[in-house]
This record gives structure tokens, sequence and C-alpha cells, in this order.
């Protein structure tokens, strides 16, 4: 089958080559050598998890030799036994041995199956272990990716990969040695056993074998395929699903319940068609497995009788033969699961790396050094910044400085780069040209952690994390005492709805807040700005979603906090900024005007344009 871009679908050739290819350490890097290089780092990492569990590791694969080992046992005992029974049969003690080699195989059930318990537990802790910790390395890293990673990536598909393509990963780290050790030496032992009993039957089992692997490979390459595309579909059931329950407010607002059912079910419908594919192609493998040892069953009884007859194999050695029939298939079975959990687990694996290979765009540069006492001189020189290369910059050539302690009020159009230009001041983004200042020092020269920790945002975007009212009031400055927290929430104009809630402080707020208000949601995360308590403030839109009243209140609390450190405050009502020390106006052309509100009025200027707008609402 063609490859076809619309299904995922892929020749189960190609399949098989990514596979042994992979296996290599050079999966997907065709004749590209930095795509080789980049293959065999990824290998060297996948075998370095093992590392911190090589003597678990060990056991395991000590107690799956011991496994196969009885496994093969097993039906070497059964023939001694049968092959002496003439000779027991006049013996005195007869009885009591048969009963002594009843013990030995009972006691190499036992080693085999505390072997067995062993493989099934503690390999899957140890793998379980390794997948969390592949799950906690790729969150970790998720934490440092820059705000323009976050810009181009949707979370579900991010979600995808920190927690279904992980559970593939501990599967594979768990399956992956102990079922290459026991195929490997079970299918040794058993045609040793079979080949020792009866060379000719072993003969005519062995030539089975290939065209066993063959047909094993061949639907297990469909199968992965469809289960690669199952993979990246239910990812976007898990984008839709994350759209339209965390929307279900717009969903239901604007009636639209059955045009997202109707999306759901066409993401649900496609994941459905994939499976189907897969479940089709395992069933075909399945049967064709148990085909297989049926096939070879058939063969030992009816080789086995032809050679009992002609005196060449004994009903021992045939009892032999059916026992390591079982044996045998085993291994075909193993490596079969060995093949799909590999593709499944070391596709999942690739798809981690490649999420813990990309690198933040903004990283504390060599030497940078903390930010240290910060009296608050904020500068833009010449900043020029655009989202994207090559597409229009959002700020061109804009310069202008805010004193220690000032009060500034940035105002303009929207669209202009007002929050944009906020944002890089902490370096969320870096400049494409020119350079932001703090104190004088280039902010790409100050650490990252210093420099944040020393500044407070108010974004226009709230959010609110899921637990109580206190917990994220307290997210602000963890080590705060209550009574810390409750001055902020009063400075914030929020502690008198809080005592309000059903339990206060220590009231559930839901997911982002959605048992609060508008207002009462943007007064808690300026007490939480309140309660950092920062050298620098920054508020974009903060007194957005807050009534009258309690814009009000917000603006009295605001003048006393930004006494003693440097606040920039952006705002489309300006009835917000009227007491800022300077107002600077932002346009396309960048600053254009700046003075206090009634020297901008008297102006006449764009300044005065907006606020006559406003006021004419």
């Amino acid at each position: 089958m063609d490859s076809n871009p619309l299904n995922g679908e892929r020749r189960p050739s190609k399949s098989r080559k990514r596979f042994f290819s992979s296996f290599f350490s050079s999966a997907g890097a065709g004749n590209d050598a930095s795509e080789r290089l980049k293959a065999r780092a990824r290998a060297r990492r996948f075998i370095s998890y093992y590392r911190p569990h090589l003597p678990l590791l060990m056991a395991d694969l000590l107690c799956a030799v011991s496994v196969a080992a009885t496994a093969v046992a097993m039906p070497l005992i059964a023939n001694h036994i049968v092959n002496r029974l003439p000779e027991l049969a006049k013996a005195p003690d007869a009885l009591q041995q048969i009963l002594s080699l009843g013990a030995i195989m009972l006691g190499v059930f036992l080693v085999q199956a505390l072997a067995t318990y062993f493989v099934d537990y503690q390999g899957h802790a140890m793998g379980a272990r390794i997948e969390a910790q592949v799950r906690r390395e790729l969150f970790e890293h998720c934490q440092k990716l820059s705000f323009s990673f976050y810009d181009r990536q949707r979370t579900g598909q991010l979600m995808s990969r920190i927690s279904n393509d992980s559970l593939w990963l501990g599967e594979l780290f768990h399956h992956g040695p102990e079922d290459l050790a026991i195929s490997v030496l079970k299918f040794a032992g058993a045609m040793m056993v079979l080949t020792l009993i009866d060379p000719v039957i072993a003969l005519a089992i062995a030539l089975l074998i290939p065209f066993a692997v063959a047909y094993a490979l061949h639907f297990n390459g469909h199968m992965n395929a469809a289960l690669r595309t199952s993979k990246e579909r239910i990812a976007g059931i898990n984008e839709r699903v994350e759209d339209a329950l965390g929307g279900i407010r717009v969903v239901q607002s604007f009636v639209n319940e059955s045009d997202e059912l109707r999306r759901f079910e066409r993401e649900n419908r496609r994941f459905l068609d994939s499976r189907k594919s897969g479940y089709r192609s395992e069933a075909l493998l399945w049967v064709g497995m148990d085909g297989f040892s049926q096939l070879v069953t058939i063969i030992v009884i009816v080789l086995g009788a032809i050679r009992i007859i002609t005196a060449d194999l004994s009903a021992a050695g045939m009892l032999t033969l059916l026992l390591c029939v079982g044996i045998l298939v085993d291994p075909v079975r193993r490596l079969d699961n060995f093949i799909r959990l590999w593709q499944e687990g070391y596709t999942g694996f690739v798809r981690a790396m490649e999420l813990l290979e990309e690198e933040p765009e903004v990283v504390d540069r060599p030497g940078a050094s903390p930010l240290g006492r910060v009296e608050g001189a904020i500068g833009f020189h010449s900043v020029s910044f655009g989202y994207e290369t090559g597409e229009q910059p959002v700020l061109k050539n804009v310069s202008f400085a805010v004193r220690p302690g000032e009060f500034v009020a940035l105002v303009g159009p929207s669209g202009v780069g007002k929050s944009t230009l906020c944002s890089l001041i902490p370096r969320f983004y870096d400049v494409g040209a020119g350079s932001v200042t703090i104190d004088g020092r280039d902010v790409r020269n100050i650490s990252l952690a210093s420099l944040r920790r020393n500044i407070g945002l108010v974004q226009q975007d709230i959010y609110l994390f899921s637990g109580t009212v206190i917990d994220n009031l307290r997210y602000g400055r963890p080590e705060a005492k209550d009574e810390d927290i409750v001055a902020a929430a009063k400075a914030a104009n929020a502690h008198d709805f809080i005592m309000r809630l059903p339990q206060a402080y220590q009231t559930d707020i839901g997911q982002r807040g959605v048992k609060l208000s508008g207002g009462q949601k943007q007064r808690l995360t300026i007490a939480r700005a309140f309660l950092k308590n920062p050298p620098v403030l920054i508020f974009d839109e903060a007194t957005s979603a807050l009534d009258n009243e309690s814009e009000r209140a917000v603006q009295q609390a605001l003048l006393g906090l930004v006494k003693g450190r440097t606040t920039i405050v952006i705002a489309h009502r300006l009835s917000t900024v009227r007491h800022a020390d300077r107002i600077l106006v932002l346009t396309q052309d960048g600053i254009v005007e700046e003075g206090r509100h009634d020297e901008l009025m008297a102006a006449g200027g764009i300044y005065a344009g907006l606020h006559g707008a406003q006021a004419s609402i």
C-alpha cells in the first residue's frame, strides 16, 4: 500500500525498515548526516535512562533467563520421567522416585512463578519509574520554553506528548530487554531440545519459522501504521475537548453545543477508524500466530506418528516434542510484541526527544548576573520587535526612559504594541534590534530568574489556578504570612468579597477561577501582584474587568502601592491614568506624545482625541 498523507498509512516494508534502522540508531535519519547524529544521540539517551536502574535491570534480566530456562527444563524433565517409566515400574521405591521427580518439577515451577512475578512487577515498576522520569523532564522543559514556542504550539498536542506518549515509553522500557532475552533463550532452548529429540521434525519446524516471522512483520506493519495514526488523532480529540470544555460558557451562550458535538464527532470518528484498522490487523496477526501454533502441533503429531511407526522416535520423545511446541510459539509472540512496543514506544520517545530538543529562545546569556538592588530605571533604546521573521514589526525604533519610582501610563490605539512593549521588560521575548535596560543594564545581561523576581506583572489575560483563594494569592509569594495575604487582598479591594465566599480564603474557586466573576478574578490577580511586592510593577489593562466602584478602590490602592517603586500601566480606560506622573502615547510611529494628563489635554493631540472619544461613549 502506498503512503497516504490523509490517513498516515505506509508500506509495511517501510515500517519494518524503519524499525530495524531505528534499532541500529538511525531511525528516520535517511542520508542526512545531522539527522544520523541526532538519531545516535537519541539512542544513547534512550539507553542512559536505564543507568540509574542497572541493579534492577540486571535482576530483571536474570529472572527473564530463569523464566526461559525453567520453561525449557519442563519438557526435559517430562521426557526423563516417561523414558524411565519401564525402569521405575520394576523398582521397589518407584512411588518415592516419581514423587521426587514431581517435587523437582514443582520446584522448577515455583522458580518460574517467582521469576515471572519479579519480571511482571519489578520490571513494570522500573518502566513506570523511567516513564515518570521522562514525563517530569518533559514538564520541566516545557516550563523553560519561551512564549514564542507557545505562540505556535497547541496545548492539546503537548498534553498528548507528555501523557499519552510516555505511557508507551514505560511499556517499552519494561518489556524491551526481558522480551528479547526470553524470546532468544526460549527459542534457542526449544530448538535445541527438538533437535536432540528428532532432527527431522526439528528441521520441518525450522522451515516454517521464516514464514511465521514474515507474516507477523507484515501485519505488524499494518497495525503500527494504524496505531501511529491513532496517536495523532487522539491528540486531535484532546484539542477538541480542551477547546470545547475550556470555553463552555462561550459555547452555551452562542447555543453552539450541536456544532461542537459535530466537530468532536468528526475527530472521534477518525480516531475510531484508525482503531478499527489497528484491531483488524491485530486480529489477523494473532489468528496467524495461533494458526502457526496449530500447524506446528499437526506437523509434530503427523510426523511424530510416522517416526514412531518406523521406530525412529519414542513415545517419550513425542510427548517432549509436543511440550516444546508451546515453548516455541511463545518467542514468536514475544518478538512480535517487542517489535510493536518498539515502534510505538520509540515513536513516542522520538516525539518526546523532539520536545526536549526544542531550545528556549530566551535564555541566560553567558556571564549573566543577578540584578541585585533595584532602583527601577527602565530604558528603551531604539527598540524594534516582530513576532515572526520577515513580518511587519510590531514595534519600530521605540525609545523612551522611565525614572526610578516614576508612575508612567502607556496609552494608544489597539494593536500598536503596548502589551508587546511591556513583555520585553521581563524578557518574555527578546528585542529584534536595540536594547531594553533596567538601571542601565541590558536585561539580556541579567539572569532571568532575578529579573522576573523583581518585576510584578498583572496581565490582561487573567489566569487563576485550580485550588483555593489563598493558594492563588500565595502564588505571588509562597512564604507569605496570612496577615500579609489579607493586607494584599485589602489593598486590591478583594478582602470583602473573599470574606463573603462560603469558606472565605479557603474557598475552592474551580478551574481558572470559574466560580468567580470577572472583576473578582481580576482583583485576585492584582492582590497576587501586590503580595509579590516587587520594585517594578506592570499593569496591562489590570482594571478592565472592574466596575466603576471597584476600579476607583483599586486606583486608590494602586496610588498607595506605586510610591517608591517604578510602575507602568497600560490602559484603554484613560480615567485609570489621570494621576500618572507621565503619560506616553504609543502609535505605529513610536512614542509620539508624552506628558501629564492636563498637559496632553491642553496640547489637543492624539491623547486628547482618545480621551474625547471615550468621553462621548
